[in-house]
């Protein structure tokens, strides 16, 4: 039995973006281009299941790179866990949020106009059963994917910048990406859950002629 699909596109496009960079600490500065880990996040909403995992081949930028300067309000607090098992132990507790006193006033520069061409596929998993297969999540993902339909929203790095999808046949022409060729330098690749403590991930980006290729590049933590 076949363990890995074939390849898949998905054309991904919306209004703004913000793919954080880690090393910009409070501040929302984005990466120029989608990152591997946000990819994956938007085939997950259209199809997650624990017999799979979804790998990215390359990404195409579609559009221009161009960026939007914002001020934004954020709550820089939350309610802590023991504080609402507390609560909730003894029947009664403050677990609210004075919005006035926990807001915080924070910078973004965000990328707006954005539309990319995902290139991926699905691996199976130790977690599938025996009623799984590849062909049976194949048509899955074409039938959600084409339908709309996903598991939540998909979103571009933070989930107000909503993502608009479109499954693109494996015989349709290729969708042209732009012209631009540069060094991205690194770039968030994943987040490693295999230790004890969750390790960032990070690749050396290039752009070729408007494209991100994921196939061969050297992970480092």
């Amino acid at each position: 039995m076949s363990v890995r699909s074939g390849p898949f596109r998905l054309r991904v496009y919306g209004d703004n973006a913000c793919f954080t960079r880690p090393e910009m600490k409070v501040e929302r500065v984005s990466y120029e281009v989608m990152t591997p880990s946000a990819a994956r996040g938007i085939l997950e909403a259209i199809l997650w299941k624990p017999a799979i995992r979804w790998e990215i081949l390359q990404i195409d930028v579609l559009k221009p790179i161009r960026w939007e300067s914002i001020r934004r309000n954020e709550v820089g607090s939350i309610i802590s866990a023991q504080t609402a098992q507390t609560a909730m132990k003894r029947g009664r507790g403050s677990l609210g949020i004075c919005i006035e006193d926990a807001r915080q006033q924070r910078a973004g520069l965000l990328l707006r106009d954005v539309g990319y061409v995902i290139h991926a596929y699905f691996e199976m998993t130790k977690k599938a059963g025996p009623e799984d297969s590849v062909t049976k999540f194949e048509q899955m993902f074409i039938r959600r994917s084409q339908n709309g339909q996903c598991y939540h929203r998909p979103y571009f790095g933070c989930r107000e910048f909503p993502v608009h999808f479109e499954f693109i046949p494996q015989n349709a022409p290729t969708v042209r990406s732009i012209d631009l060729s540069k060094d991205l330098g690194w770039m968030l690749y994943d987040i490693d859950y295999s230790r004890e403590e969750p390790m960032p991930q990070f690749f050396y980006a290039r752009l070729q002629a408007g494209s991100l290729n994921l196939r061969e590049v050297e992970v480092r933590s």
